[in-house]
């Protein structure tokens, strides 16, 4: 996995690998459960924009993740695209572009900062 910490999140990329893409997603939870202590209080943004034929099913893998996450009061968001964003359930916050991404959390941070 790829990480790239700024100041306001950190963000991950799965490997480039010549497997599967559900095998590349399997991969990356489990290093995301392994790692976790380093990023649980981060706000964290998942980047499969760069991946092809990434699907609602392995999107929602990181449901629980997402879950756990939002109780430490960070924001956990997905980038993805080519879905339909409204199959995606509440638990996740999933948007087509990394700029998008970075807004949600700076929106999810002024809402926190407002007790919201």
């Amino acid at each position: 996995m790829l990480i790239n910490k700024t100041s306001s999140y950190t963000s991950i990329k799965p490997d480039k690998l010549k497997t599967g893409n559900l095998n590349k997603i399997i991969e990356l939870q489990a290093k995301l459960v392994e790692n976790y202590a380093n990023f649980k209080k981060e706000n964290l943004i998942l980047d499969f924009s760069n991946e092809e034929n990434i699907n609602l099913k392995e999107i929602l893998l990181f449901s629980q993740k997402s879950t756990e996450h939002k109780k430490n009061k960070k924001s956990f968001v997905i980038v993805c695209n080519g879905i339909d964003f409204d199959m995606v359930n509440n638990e996740l916050i999933v948007v087509p572009t990394f700029k998008e991404a970075e807004d949600v959390i700076e929106i999810e941070e002024i809402e926190r900062d407002l007790g919201i």
